[in-house]
C-alpha cells in the first residue's frame, strides 16, 4: 500500500470548494487530505453500481475515486441534495 497518494481535484470540485465558507471549506479540505492519506476509511462507502466512493464530512459529501496512487475528487455537494450523484 502506498502511503502517501496523490490529490487530484476535477474543475466542478475546485469550484464547489473555493466557493464554500471558510469553516466548511476547512472541513471538507482536512477531510480531503485525510483521504490523501487513508482512501479506504471505514466511514467511506462505495457508490453502488460503480467503483467511484462517498465520505461524509458535517454537511457535505465527497465523491471520489482512487487509481494507482491518485485519488481523484470527482465532485463536493450538500449530504441532503442528491444531486451530487447524478453524474455517478
Amino acid at each position: 500500500m502506498v502511503s502517501s497518494y496523490l490529490l487530484d481535484l476535477s474543475n466542478k470540485a475546485r469550484k464547489y470548494l473555493e466557493g464554500l465558507e471558510n469553516k466548511h471549506f476547512k472541513q471538507v479540505t482536512l477531510k480531503m487530505l485525510s483521504l490523501q492519506r487513508d482512501p479506504f476509511p471505514n466511514d467511506s462507502e462505495k457508490l453502488t453500481g460503480s467503483n467511484y466512493r462517498r465520505a461524509d464530512i458535517g454537511e457535505y459529501r465527497i465523491i471520489y475515486d482512487v487509481k494507482d496512487d491518485v485519488v481523484q475528487i470527482l465532485a463536493i455537494g450538500p449530504r441532503n441534495d442528491a444531486a451530487v450523484y447524478k453524474r455517478f
